[in-house]
C-alpha cells in the first residue's frame, strides 16, 4: 500500500483497520493528525479527507462521534503547539540572529509584526489548506508570535477544522452519490485549496511587482 493509495482510499483502509484492531484506530488517527500538524516535514498526510471519512464512519456507528472529535481536536491543537514551539526554538538558532549573513533583522521584524497583526486569521484559515496548515504554526513560531495569541487562534482554528469536517462527514459521508465519488471528492479537497493558495500568491506577487 502506497501513501497515495492510502490517501485516495482512506475510507476502505480505515474501515479495515477498525475491523482488525477496533479501538486502536483512535490512537492511529490521533498520531496521523498530530504528525501532520506538528511535524513540519510531514505536510502530505491526509488530514481533510481523513476527518471526513471519520465522520462518515461515525455516522454508521463504526466509531464514536464525541470521542473522535475530542481526540482529533486534541491532536490538532497539540500538533500546532508542537510545530510553533519548534519554529520558536530553532528559528533564531538557525539564523544565529545578527551574527549570520542569512538573517535579515528587518524582514524578521516585519514577519513578527505581520503575525501579531494578521497572524490569527492566517492560523485559522491555514487549517483548511493542505501543506499550509503544517507550515503556518512553524512560521508563527519563527516570527515570534506571542504564545497566548497563537494558542487562542490555534484552538479556534482546530475546533472549526476538526468539528466542521467531521460533522460534514457524519451527515453527508454516507449518501450513495458521495460514497460513489469519494475519490474525486478527496482530490478536490486536496487540489482546490492548493489552487486558491497559488492564485493568492500569484496575485500578491503581481501587486508587489506593480
Amino acid at each position: 500500500m502506497t501513501l497515495l493509495d492510502f490517501i485516495l482510499h482512506v475510507d476502505k483502509h480505515l474501515e479495515l483497520f477498525v475491523q482488525n484492531y477496533g479501538t486502536w484506530v483512535y490512537a492511529l488517527l490521533f498520531l496521523i493528525i498530530f504528525v501532520e500538524t506538528g511535524v513540519v516535514v510531514m505536510p502530505f498526510l491526509p488530514g481533510d479527507s481523513l476527518l471526513f471519512v471519520v465522520g462518515a464512519m461515525c455516522g454508521v456507528g463504526l466509531m464514536s462521534y464525541p470521542l473522535s472529535v475530542s481526540l482529533l481536536l486534541a491532536a490538532a491543537i497539540l500538533g500546532n503547539q508542537s510545530n510553533y514551539t519548534i519554529g520558536r526554538y530553532f528559528g533564531p538558532k538557525v539564523f544565529q540572529w545578527e551574527d549570520s549573513r542569512w538573517f535579515n533583522k528587518k524582514a524578521f521584524d516585519q514577519a513578527h509584526g505581520f503575525y501579531e497583526k494578521y497572524g490569527g486569521i492566517t492560523i485559522v484559515a491555514a487549517r483548511f489548506m493542505p501543506f499550509l496548515r503544517t507550515f503556518a504554526p512553524f512560521v508563527a513560531g519563527v516570527a515570534q508570535m506571542t504564545r497566548r495569541k497563537f494558542s487562542m487562534y490555534d484552538v479556534l482554528g482546530g475546533t472549526l477544522w476538526v468539528g466542521g469536517i467531521v460533522t460534514v462527514g457524519y451527515f453527508f459521508g454516507n449518501i450513495p452519490w458521495v460514497k460513489l465519488h469519494l475519490d474525486k471528492i478527496i482530490w478536490a479537497m486536496i487540489l482546490v485549496p492548493g489552487m486558491v493558495v497559488l492564485f493568492g500568491a500569484w496575485k500578491s506577487r503581481g501587486k508587489a511587482n506593480a
